[in-house]
């Protein structure tokens, strides 16, 4: 059973940083897509960006220049550096992990991203 943890979430004013982490247990994070999701107050989940087991990468549009996914395969951790963030980034973040050859998708918690004005 494959464990993915959230953190790194926080109140930041808009043009601040913020780096989520998804660390994963019970498998290899290098077998996996690797996603984060978000979903505002009342709004759809929506992907953010996603990496692949080979290390490419897409994002939304609404992102796009400004939100970095990555992952440390030898600490099974992927994570979503956040920069020039606006106050429609709020919302709950998710990861999740999609399993290459099984489509086994796990998820995390989410964790609580706040942008103020």
């Amino acid at each position: 059973q494959v464990q993915l943890v959230e953190s790194g979430g926080g109140l930041v004013q808009t043009g601040g940083s913020l780096r989520l982490s998804c660390a994963a247990s019970g498998s290899n994070l290098s077998l996996y897509v690797m996603c984060w999701y978000r979903q505002a107050p009342g709004s759809q989940r929506e992907l953010v960006a996603l990496v692949t087991p080979g290390g490419g990468t897409k994002y939304a549009s609404f992102v796009k220049g400004r939100f970095t996914i990555s992952k440390d395969n030898a600490k099974n951790t992927a994570y979503l550096q956040m920069n020039g963030l606006k106050p429609e980034d709020t919302g709950v973040y998710f990861c999740s992990g999609v399993h290459r050859i099984s489509g086994e998708e796990y998820w995390g918690q989410g964790t609580q991203v706040t942008v103020s004005s």
